[in-house]
């Protein structure tokens, strides 16, 4: 554990895995590891994952998502592989998106804004590290909105019902054009930098 306590010495994190928790344990319910009651941390954040994390002024949480390598354990390959027609998306330059938040307290245009930041992110952090596409597990209505982005969105399976919930994969392709068919959505901006952290090492 001493790892772990470690990692959350860094502010960025820190704030990450308490909204981690507040978000996806207390508002939404999911039934995930929870740290000291206060951090959602679970078995993909290892050392490989990166983190995008937007902090505001006074360093508060506004939205941030993990980034797990795709030849490795993820959550699409270990969890929901039934959602694929074919075989999972298995890549070194490809990565999966998960943990995707964004403060549910902060204003619906807030909410909007540091969305496009994030995704603008997505995009920036892709091109500059040679990575080719995404993939992400999501619910029908969040997929729906993610492919009218404006990038190259397709889902890679059926939807299939799980613990209540109509959920697809989805596979985003990164192109020298991403960034030109988000602004043409009115998606990129270009004062999306979050800081992105490394992954945590967790103690066995």
């Amino acid at each position: 554990m001493g790892a772990v306590r470690s990692s959350l010495a860094d502010p960025a994190l820190r704030v990450m895995f308490e909204a981690r928790k507040r978000i996806f344990v207390d508002l939404l319910k999911w039934d995930v590891p929870i740290l000291e009651d206060t951090y959602e941390i679970d078995q993909f954040d290892t050392p490989t994952a990166v983190y995008l994390v937007l902090t505001g002024e006074n360093g508060q949480h506004r939205a941030s998502a993990r980034l797990l390598r795709s030849d490795g354990p993820h959550i699409l390959r270990d969890l929901y592989p039934q959602l694929c027609d074919q075989p999972v998306p298995q890549d070194e330059a490809f990565r999966e998106i998960t943990r995707f938040c964004i403060d549910p307290t902060l204003p619906r245009a807030d909410r909007r804004d540091v969305r496009n930041q994030l995704v603008s992110a997505l995009a920036d952090f892709a091109l500059s590290e040679g990575i080719s596409g995404y993939s992400a597990v999501a619910p029908m209505p969040w997929f729906r909105q993610i492919a009218q982005f404006g990038w190259r969105c397709q889902q890679l399976g059926p939807s299939v019902l799980i613990d209540g919930q109509q959920l697809v994969a989805l596979r985003i392709d990164i192109e020298q054009d991403t960034r030109e068919q988000l602004a043409n959505a009115g998606i990129y901006c270009t004062n999306s930098q979050p800081e992105a952290q490394g992954g945590m090492e967790l103690a066995a």
